[in-house]
């Protein structure tokens, strides 16, 4: 569902970009005899200038639509939860490099090198 979403939105978004930039900006743009000749002369003008302001809105509406959607699927499933037990992994494995770093420290090896070296000298 999370994919499905996701590349719903990738087309929406690439949609919306596309039609932004066929309109009219303040000087000249596509939307007017160009758009016309690529829509097969059926819209022309002001009627092309409309049409394409509310295309843009109706796709920015899908496009906030789709990313609240996408916001609570990811909630709900277990990418969360996934993400929660790879970053209580990373936070063990670092707790535990850390206290192999403390000298002294309980099952490290500069204590059992210390215990070593103190049973193999000889006794005066």
């Amino acid at each position: 569902m999370f994919t499905f979403l996701l590349v719903l939105l990738t087309i929406v978004a690439i949609l919306m970009t596309g039609i932004i930039l066929l309109q009219k900006s303040e000087g000249s743009g596509m939307s007017g005899s160009s758009a016309a000749s690529m829509l097969g002369g059926v819209l022309t003008g002001a009627a092309a200038g409309n049409f394409l302001t509310r295309l843009t809105a109706w796709l920015a509406t899908i496009f906030f639509v789709l990313c609240a959607l996408l916001a609570l699927v990811a909630s709900k499933t277990d990418i969360a939860n996934q993400q929660s037990s790879l970053r209580s992994e990373i936070v063990q494995q670092s707790g535990d490099t850390v206290q192999s770093a403390i000298p002294g420290a309980v099952g490290t090896e500069s204590e059992t090198a210390t215990e070593t070296t103190t049973t193999d000298a000889p006794a005066e």
